[in-house]
């Protein structure tokens, strides 16, 4: 490094090269200021050497006490200080640069570069540094190796902060942020902000407090998100357990599955099935191949593999798998179709092989698979469900494959038998078909019986004539007519269920639940009862109709009344007087409006008439062979037929109905009496029931109630 001491007034001491910087842009103008970087530290002085370590200030005239010279003396010094360079020793400018030129060097040693000064003697210069002393002109610059080293990370920072303004320009971003990181803000920094600010003196404490404030708060604010970043982990990272421990437990990883517990079904036997006597014997030699085999293969014979239980929703099937479980005291194990069904692949097929296992190792036993259909369905190629197939294969080779399973009977049961593949059905795989039909008169008798004794009911009821207006139903449907009976009784505060309470129950299952809040103007009870006798008055009269057991004009469900009739026994088919009675049983109900309030004053209220009777004269026309005009021939597709024979078919219905219409006009006509008895009483006394209706037809009065 060049130095230079000059004293011009104020004792200033400054580098040469900035001298020379400055006296250079003062010849162009005198009383412009130049930018120079200064921070002077003062060192003791050892000869003519005294260093000064500079950061960027800003210089005048003033600072350097040539304010009182003039243009004249200025010019001298500046001339004095810098030389004149004749034209040929003009060097070429440089990038735009001048003549004089700095360079930054490190000194050379850690101890100059630490303190700024040597204990070591210039006496002894280089041949270059000697022949350097010697020129007026120094248009080159010396380099002197050299470097600086920081000791801490504190000391780096302080440095960064002491550079010149200039330097900072050329320091990275990152450099930046790194350097600045730990530089916290002290009470000098808070001071020059509210001195730079013009703060007024009075607002400077309002103004710290207000610093202040706004620091807790970012550090409130900075802490609840911290928070609420160590919550947010907290609860990821135990969803990540639960989800780890959910598929640990999944088949694939645990292994699929595990054993399947059988379950011994000593309190279920044919005593407790009822209404199904045929199915109950069939089942009753599966029972015995499991108590006795030997009485079986003796003769050659061959244990049935499976038995196939087909019948409608609510008859008894599970019931009665349950049933020769108990009878044979066997294992039982208890599968649904739909346990098979998984989203992950080859699920399906292991359960059957686990299932199976477990059957063979306690055989002799018993497989149930309730709704068999949704594991067995015909095999399709579905793009949604592709391995669908793997389960109902394995079921396949189970049941009749490779490996025999002797001992092992496997009863199906399912509602929906036309689902099925045809490979499950084949003999070796379910040998038997067994079909559970719903009960009849007889059996429906015994059901209701049975869980009559499961009540406090009134001595005197016959479940013949509970029996006899249920005609359709199924074992369950029973069963929740006996219990909706006794929560009747319950509510009424009864001891007993009584025929009342059976009744009640009855017609809700058909009809749907009174609606006794329902608002009904006089003149719709007045057609209502008009209409429903009407119904009723052609029931009572014609010869082949069924006898009624109830007439009423209480709403119930979507109905404003109701006329419900019961067959003495149970019909297992239906001749052409039959239907053509219920035909004209239906148009009873448009007949009695048509006949006492004018065709114009007609109701909606025999749709669902129109639609019974239009069924029964498709039926007869398409399917029965009952119509003389087209004879003994079935239209089961009438889409397929020709539009003559199409306009021939609906010809005939139409004569069936019209042909209906007029007798039950006819009818009404000549009971006129009658008919308006029983509408009076259906006024009085909303519902009647076949006495009573019997009693007013034939004239009498009723007991008041």
């Amino acid at each position: 490094m060049f130095s230079l001491s000059m004293t011009v007034q104020s004792q200033v001491t400054l580098p040469l090269s900035h001298l020379i910087n400055i006296l250079h842009s003062l010849k162009s103008s005198v009383g412009s200021s130049s930018s120079a970087t200064c921070k002077s530290r003062k060192h003791q002085e050892h000869d003519a050497d005294s260093e000064l370590h500079c950061t960027e200030s800003v210089w005048n005239l003033r600072e350097l006490g040539f304010s009182d010279l003039g243009k004249q003396q200025l010019d001298e010094l500046v001339s004095r200080v810098l030389p004149r360079l004749g034209p040929e020793e003009v060097p070429p400018p440089l990038g735009g640069q001048t003549t004089w030129r700095t360079s930054h060097l490190s000194t050379d040693s850690f101890f100059h570069n630490k303190h700024g000064f040597s204990f070591f003697s210039r006496r002894h210069l280089s041949p270059l540094q000697s022949v350097g002393t010697e020129l007026q002109h120094w248009p080159v610059l010396l380099q002197s190796r050299g470097f600086k080293t920081l000791k801490s990370k504190t000391r780096r920072v302080q440095s960064a902060f002491d550079r010149p303004v200039d330097s900072e320009a050329f320091t990275p971003s990152f450099m930046k942020g790194f350097l600045t990181r730990d530089k916290g803000i002290d009470v000098e920094s808070l001071n020059g902000l509210l001195k730079n600010k013009s703060v007024p003196d009075g607002q400077q404490d309002a103004f710290k407090r207000g610093f202040a404030e706004g620091f807790l708060k970012a550090q409130a604010l900075t802490q609840r998100t911290q928070d609420s970043l160590r919550r947010t982990r907290l609860i990821l990272l135990v969803l990540l357990l639960v989800g780890l421990y959910g598929i640990s437990k999944m088949p694939f990883v645990s292994g699929l599955d595990s054993a399947v517990d059988p379950v011994q079904m000593k309190d279920v036997t044919f005593e407790h099935v009822k209404g199904v006597e045929e199915a109950k014997n069939e089942l009753q030699e599966v029972v015995e191949f499991l108590k006795n085999p030997q009485k079986f293969t003796a003769l050659g014979g061959k244990l049935p593999k499976g038995v196939l239980l087909v019948g409608p929703p609510g008859t008894g099937k599970t019931l009665l798998a349950r049933a020769v479980a108990g009878e044979a005291e066997v294992p039982f194990y208890y599968a649904s179709g739909s346990e098979f069904d998984e989203m992950f692949v080859g699920v399906g097929a292991s359960r059957i092989r686990n299932l199976f296992r477990e059957a063979k190792t306690n055989a002799p036993c018993v497989i149930f698979i309730d709704e068999l259909d949704s594991v067995g369905g015909k095999r399709i190629e579905s793009p949604m469900h592709p391995y669908s197939r793997q389960t109902i294969n394995q079921l396949l080779a189970e049941m009749d494959g490779f490996k025999p399973n002797e001992g092992v009977i496997i009863i199906g049961a399912t509602n929906f038998p036309e689902a099925l593949d045809n490979a499950l059905i084949r003999p070796g795989r379910f040998d038997m078909q067994v079909t559970v039909p719903k009960p009849d008169v007889k059996g429906r008798t015994e059901i209701i019986n049975w869980y009559l004794k499961k009540i406090k009911v009134d001595p005197a009821i016959e479940a013949s004539i509970i029996a006899r207006g249920t005609v359709g139903f199924s074992g369950a449907d029973l069963e929740n007519l006996v219990n909706q009976a006794a929560l009747k009784a319950a509510v009424d505060g009864k001891d007993m269920v009584t025929l009342k309470e059976l009744e009640f129950a009855k017609d809700k299952i058909l009809m749907g639940p009174e609606r006794r809040s329902a608002e009904i103007d006089r003149k719709s009870k007045l057609i209502t009862a008009y209409h429903e006798s009407g119904h009723a008055i052609v029931a009572y009269y014609t010869k082949d109709a069924m006898p009624i057991n109830k007439a009423t004009i209480m709403p119930r469900g979507p109905s404003l009344g109701h006329v419900s009739m019961l067959p003495e026994n149970d019909r297992w088919s239906e001749t052409r007087s039959q239907l053509l009675a219920q035909m004209d049983v239906s148009m009873g109900g448009r007949v009695a409006e048509e006949i006492i309030f004018g065709h114009e004053y007609i109701t909606t209220g025999a749709s669902s008439d129109f639609d019974s009777a239009t069924k029964i004269a498709k039926l007869m026309v398409t399917r029965f062979g009952m119509c003389e005009k087209l004879g003994v021939m079935t239209y089961t597709n009438m889409t397929d037929q020709s539009p003559e024979m199409q306009a021939a078919v609906e010809h005939e219905i139409r004569v069936l109905l019209k042909e209906s219409y007029e007798r039950a006009k006819a009818l009404l006509k000549s009971h006129a009496k009658e008919h308006k008895n029983l509408a009076d009483a259906l006024l009085m006394y909303e519902t009647l029931d076949a006495k009573e209706i019997q009693l007013v037809l034939e004239g009498k009065t009723l007991e008041t109630r």
